[in-house]
Order: structure tokens, then C-alpha cells, then sequence
């Protein structure tokens, strides 16, 4: 029977961690579901004791999430481990996720606690969260820079207190493949009672080997990978998600080692998470890159015509980059357009179909062909659900190089109509002034990003602003339109509506 490696992703509690990566409630159940049909084995939702909204997250992922197992993250701090079970007890199938670091660095400076004190701690709090469930994760800190005698015993504690898994994460993405390889055979070969749990890795990529050193773990006895979608996550970012579970299954005469992602649903996942968090990635990403399966010299071009295999080690469809069938238009009916939508992996409820329908209607009768990219353009803007505060309702524009520029921004706001002018050194600026105003809040713009979604001098363009409104985290806001002043002013109004919504 082939062994199967279960793919923990912590997208939605590592990943957002990254600056800049935050999202909503509603974004977070949208990555959540499609975590479910990526067929994800946990999903990490979130550190329920962060905050409330953290937990309300969590929580109302562990409604709505039924084939996966949902995780929160609990220090080894019994207040964090009742918040964690507050959040995930109405899931299917719940885990506890407790940590607790075990380098000599972490006890000294930052837990200031000496060795023994640390094993009576995970000892306690792993018993004390398997009294509300199962399934019980150990995380034991910065243990690639841990000694491993100590490893072994913290392990063992955790172990005989009711650990279910065990992690042994590079927490600064210290190691290098062979290193960590070694560690995990030594642990398995020293620690009583491993044979009986499984051994888990989180692998950060400071040095640029996290994907590396996670198969090499998997090749050394590790039964469950910890990654997130595009790789996002603190400082350099986690494993990437993709980019292991290809690895296993395009080298599978190496690893001989199966898992349950459903591989199709990738390139949405990725896409999803370049949309809700305004991060792309690199054109030459692995995997999920615009240049991924782009062939550019003459030689691959006609190597690939021949035989794909020639410069291809798997399919664009393998990954779930689509297939251009049908082209859309302005004469294309709702049956066309719906049927491209399941093509491209998207299933919609009736309400936001209708919405974006009605958007793909109006975009046709500016652009002659509707692109793949123009559709996912489209379902990244429409809101998932809950009432926009502001919706642009008018804008004009005056600028030049030898005037001051203005612009008059018009917004509403339910029956009400807001309306302003701003001047500034250039028309976008003038515009996110003018909406100020109309907000009344201190809104400062953290980041700025315009490019083009296809080509053509009728392509779409697209918008991402991050902003702070009166001092809060960074919110992301997206836009999209024929129109770059247009996509500004739309990413910078939804970027407030986010802020509302929270």
C-alpha cells in the first residue's frame, strides 16, 4: 500500500502573519473552502487567542469547512488552549495545536525558563488540551536549532501526556536538506514512543530551502508537510504548498509517496490568494508562474510542438492552468459564460453569479474578447457577501503637466450622495484625497501597484492599494477596469469597504 504524506496547510494562520497577507472574515472562509476542494488534510484557520476576530474566523470556519480538519494554534498556556477549543469545537474533526520552544536561545531570552520548567509545561498543557479533544499537536519551537538529548525528552513528554503529532519545524529556516534529514532520523531513533505518532515539519525559507528540506523530512520518516498556497508567510515565507505535493507526485519514482490534494484546483488557490492579499508572484514562480509552461527560445518552441515532453515534466492542466475553449463576448449568453466559470474551477452561488454576470456584461461592451484573466479579474471584485458602505457613483478627472490636477469624486453611501473635490500633483492622488474627505477618516496609502491583466490596448487593468484607516492594520483593496484611474479609485474604495466590514 502506498504511504500517503498529509498536507497540513497554515495559510490562514502563517501566512497571514505575513505583513501585508491580512484578510477578513469573509475572505478567510473563501480560502478556507478552497482549501476543502484542494482536498487540504488540516487547515490551520488561525491563534485563536490572538484576538477576537481571529477567533470569530476560526470558528465560523469550523462551521462551514466539513471534509477537513481544522486546527487553531495554542501556546502551552491553558487560557490559549480553552480560546483554541472555543473556536474549533463545532468542527467535524478538530485538532489543538500547541507549542512551546525548546532551543536554549528561546528558553533563555524569550521564555526565560530553564529546561526542566519547559518539559513540566508541555507535560501539563498537552494534557490539559487533550482534555477537550483527540487530536493533539505538538510544536516544540525553534527545534532545528534545539539540542536534540533535550528534543527527545520534550518529545517523549509530549508524548506520554496524549500527542497525537508531533512537529519539528525550522523556525528561521536555519537548515539545510541533509542536516534536517538527520535530525529526523535521530529523533525517530531515540525518542520512546514516536513509532506511534505522527512526525509533522514546517520549514521556513530564510535560506531558500524549505521545499528542500520538507522532502527531505518525508524522505527521512515525516508523515505530514506544513505549507502554505504561494509560499506566503513570516519574514521569507513558508514551504510552498504547491510546490511540495508536485514534487511528490512528478518524482514519484523517487519518493514513491502519495497525497490527497486534488492537484486541479492549484491555480485557482494560488490566484485566490495573489487576489485577497494584493501579493503576486514572481513571473518565474515554480508551479503557479506566468512563465511557468511559457516556452521563449526557438529551440524549447519546437521541441515542445513535437512532443510536450521535451521541455514539460508535467501538464498547465495538471495544475489547473485552463485551456482557452470559447471565447466570451458581448453576444455570448449566461450558459456560455457559466459554463467557463466551472471550466476554471469557480462554482458560485446564484447572488454572486448574477453580480458577476452583470459585471462580465458591462466589461463586454467595452473589451470585443473576454479573456481567462478578465473572468478571474471579475470573481476577485465582487464582494463575497455583507453590504458595501461606498460604491463609486461618478468621477471626473482634469490633469496635465502643466496644472495642478483635480478631481471630483463622487461616492455613495446607501440613499446618500457624497461628493468632493481634492487637488494633488497627480490625478490618483487627487482622487484617493477627494475620497477622504468624503470618509472623514485619516487614510494613509501604505503601498500603490497598477499593471495590466491581459494584453492589448483594450486589456483591464488592475489595482492594488494597501492602506491604514485611523491608525488600524494594513487593508488591501483591489480594483479592476478598463480604466487605470477607474481601477485606482475602485481598489482604494474597496480597500475602505474592507475596513468597514471588519
Amino acid at each position: 500500500m502506498e504511504r500517503t504524506v498529509k498536507i497540513f496547510d497554515t495559510t490562514l494562520r502563517d501566512g497571514e502573519q505575513s505583513p501585508g497577507c491580512s484578510m477578513n472574515l469573509n475572505e478567510k472562509i473563501e480560502v478556507a473552502k478552497e482549501l476543502e476542494a484542494l482536498k487540504v488534510d488540516i487547515i490551520e484557520a488561525g491563534f485563536a487567542i490572538a484576538s477576537p476576530g481571529d477567533a470569530a474566523a476560526i470558528a465560523a470556519i469550523a462551521d462551514t469547512v466539513k471534509d477537513s480538519t481544522i486546527c487553531s494554534l495554542a501556546r502551552c498556556v491553558e487560557k490559549d488552549i480553552d480560546a483554541a477549543w472555543n473556536a474549533i469545537r463545532l468542527a467535524n474533526s478538530a485538532r489543538i495545536h500547541v507549542f512551546l520552544a525548546t532551543s536554549p536561545v528561546h528558553m533563555e531570552y524569550k521564555l526565560k525558563m530553564k529546561p526542566e520548567e519547559v518539559l513540566e509545561s508541555i507535560a501539563h498543557n498537552v494534557a490539559y488540551a487533550k482534555k477537550y479533544c483527540s487530536d493533539i499537536e505538538f510544536s516544540a519551537e525553534d527545534s532545528t536549532r534545539s539540542d536534540l538529548d533535550f528534543l527527545c525528552r520534550a518529545f517523549e513528554a509530549a508524548i506520554k501526556a496524549g500527542a497525537t503529532t508531533l512537529n519539528i519545524p525550522d523556525t528561521v529556516g536555519y537548515m539545510i536538506p541533509e542536516e534536517y534529514a538527520a535530525r529526523i532520523r535521530y529523533l525517530r531513533e531515540h525518542t520512546s514512543g514516536i513509532e506511534n505518532v505522527t512526525l509533522s515539519c514546517h520549514m521556513h525559507n530564510d535560506l531558500g530551502m524549505a521545499v528542500a528540506n520538507s522532502l527531505a523530512g518525508v524522505q527521512a520518516g515525516i508523515d505530514q508537510i506544513e505549507c502554505t498556497i504561494n509560499g506566503i508567510g513570516e519574514r521569507a515565507g513558508n514551504a510552498s504548498m504547491e510546490e511540495c505535493v508536485m514534487a511528490l507526485k512528478t518524482r514519484k519514482d523517487i519518493f514513491g509517496i502519495g497525497c490527497n490534494i486534488d492537484t486541479t484546483q492549484i491555480y485557482r488557490a494560488s490566484r485566490m490568494i495573489q487576489t485577497i492579499t494584493g501579493v503576486p508572484v514572481s513571473p518565474t514562480k515554480p508551479i503557479i508562474g506566468a512563465n511557468a509552461f511559457a516556452h521563449e527560445s526557438g529551440i524549447h518552441q519546437h521541441g515542445v510542438l513535437a512532443n510536450k515532453e521535451t521541455y514539460e515534466i508535467m501538464t498547465p492542466e495538471s495544475v489547473g492552468i485552463p485551456k482557452n475553449a470559447i471565447v466570451l463576448g458581448k453576444h455570448s449568453g449566461r450558459h456560455a459564460f457559466e459554463d467557463r466559470l466551472r471550466e476554471l474551477g469557480y462554482t458560485l452561488d446564484r447572488e454572486k453569479l448574477d453580480k458577476v454576470f452583470a459585471k462580465f456584461k458591462a466589461l463586454a461592451d467595452k473589451k470585443k474578447v473576454i479573456k481567462d484573466r478578465d473572468l478571474e479579474a471579475l470573481i476577485g471584485v465582487v464582494p463575497v457577501s455583507g453590504e458595501e458602505r461606498y460604491t463609486l457613483d461618478n468621477f471626473v478627472i482634469n490633469s496635465g503637466n502643466s496644472i495642478t490636477s483635480t478631481a471630483v469624486i463622487r461616492l455613495k453611501k446607501g440613499d446618500q450622495v457624497c461628493e468632493r473635490v481634492a487637488g494633488s500633483d497627480g490625478p490618483i492622488n487627487a482622487a484617493f484625497r477627494a475620497i477622504n474627505k468624503i470618509v472623514g477618516k485619516e487614510i494613509v496609502l501604505e503601498d500603490y501597484s497598477l499593471k495590466s491583466m491581459t494584453d492589448g490596448e483594450d486589456a483591464q487593468a488592475e489595482a492594488i492599494v494597501k492602506i491604514a484607516v485611523d491608525g488600524s492594520d494594513i487593508v488591501t483593496g483591489r480594483g479592476v477596469s478598463t480604466d487605470v484611474i477607474e481601477a485606482s479609485i475602485k481598489a482604494y474604495v474597496n480597500g475602505i469597504n474592507k475596513y468597514f466590514l471588519d
